[in-house]
């Protein structure tokens, strides 16, 4: 989970781009919720596909769920996303890219930039992220996320992850970092967020992608649609020293070994101290809330069950199409919960009832991820060598998003 970038080090970019019974790798326990129609297929050892219908408060919704045997040898659930932060690909594409057998969408993210017109929008998620044990990216602050309001007691830094144990489980992951020189330490305010804390310095490194940064300056913590500041400033560090500076963020892809600085406000009056040529020291990783805890994989969106009992607060009104996440059998097991985007099944689940949903499904822990138009759930079918979506998109097509859970069986 960790993971120290010392001397501006950047990281290289990736490359982009369900039979009930004794299967090799049981099914989660629980079944489907009272009065569902199920049909239930293997997809692979260890992970099964199942599709049914659900008598909402606002009418009847469509679930497709694909549960994964974390235990089973083959099984192993890691981040779908394009190969950098700032970018954003079809979950069906980004699964067939990294092998995945099954998947859904992943966290909210920087959608629209209608309240900054000019400014470029990201396509960056929400909370933090890694993929494969590698930190991508920590969470922006609360009053600059995109999505529903956050469940009382929930914050940004809240994640669903899977261990490098291959326990599965819901953990908190904050940024802890520094920007050392020979006058003094800096804290780290961000690492490849599209919003950074206000009087704050982030860090940018070849993760991110070639998006322009000018996006992490814009809204404050509290409101995301504030003005952009006036008092930025950028250095670029590479090597370990500083080797140019520019009083606005740029764009342009960030070589490996390099670290782009970026401030606003109290941030930026600090960074304009340093000279080219300077010794500078960058470090970060993220934190989890759970002592010892190190991820293989983490995103964001927000708790709905914890313990078997749903989060206090939960919204029981507003009925959409969703995505989830389930954690049962003490981390060994996982479900994944797209709901289908057809008019007839469009009316939804509220919060409250995917909180209960998931539950029924047999999860002791379930995780809200992005719904509506991002909501998709891929699947191979028997034979096939590619993912197929498994339900229908509500804009009618799959929508490019920035990350998902993907699902991998296999030698």
């Amino acid at each position: 989970m960790a993971d120290r970038h010392r001397r501006g080090a950047g990281r290289a970019v990736l490359a982009f781009l369900t039979a009930f019974g004794a299967l090799a790798g049981a099914a989660l326990a629980g079944a489907a919720p009272a009065g569902a129609v199920q049909k239930t297929v293997r997809v692979a050892p260890g992970v099964t596909y199942e599709q049914f219908d659900i008598k909402a408060a606002k009418g009847v919704t469509h679930a497709h769920v694909v549960r994964a045997d974390l235990g089973h040898p083959q099984v192993k659930v890691d981040l779908l996303y394009p190969g950098v932060v700032a970018s954003r690909a079809q979950v069906s594409r980004m699964a067939d890219a990294q092998g995945a057998v099954a998947g859904v969408n992943g966290d909210f993210f920087n959608i629209s930039e209608a309240q900054h017109p000019g400014v470029e929008v990201t396509g960056a998620s929400v909370g933090p992220a890694i993929a494969a044990g590698r930190t991508l990216k920590a969470a922006v602050p609360k009053g600059q996320r995109f999505g529903p309001a956050l469940p009382p007691g929930t914050t940004t830094e809240d994640v669903f992850g899977v261990g490098t144990d291959g326990v599965a489980r819901l953990d908190r992951l904050a940024l802890d970092g520094s920007v050392r020189t020979a006058a003094g330490q800096l804290p780290l305010g961000g690492l490849n967020q599209y919003a950074l804390p206000v009087g704050s310095v982030g860090a940018f490194t070849s993760e991110w992608g070639s998006v322009s940064r000018v996006r992490a300056t814009c809204g404050t913590d509290s409101d995301r649609a504030a003005p952009c500041s006036t008092d930025t400033y950028e250095v670029t560090v590479r090597d370990g020293k500083v080797v140019s500076a520019a009083d606005k963020p740029g764009s342009g892809a960030i070589a490996a070994g390099t670290t782009v600085l970026v401030g606003r406000e109290a941030g930026a009056q600090q960074l304009r101290k340093l000279s080219t040529g300077e010794a500078v020291e960058v470090e970060h990783r993220l934190v989890a809330a759970s002592d010892g805890a190190a991820y293989r994989l983490a995103l964001g969106g927000y708790p709905v069950l914890r313990g078997g009992q749903p989060l206090a607060g939960l919204d029981d009104t507003a009925s959409a199409v969703r995505t989830a996440v389930g954690i049962a059998d003490g981390g060994r097991r996982v479900l994944l919960l797209a709901l289908d985007g057809a008019a007839a099944y469009r009316s939804g689940l509220t919060i409250a009832e995917v909180a209960d949903t998931m539950r029924k499904l047999g999860a002791d822990d379930a995780f809200s991820l992005d719904g509506g138009g991002s909501s998709t759930l891929v699947a191979r079918k028997a034979g096939a060598s590619a993912v197929s979506v498994r339900n229908h998109p509500s804009g009618g097509a799959e929508r490019a998003v920035p990350n998902g859970i993907g699902v991998f069986s296999g030698a």
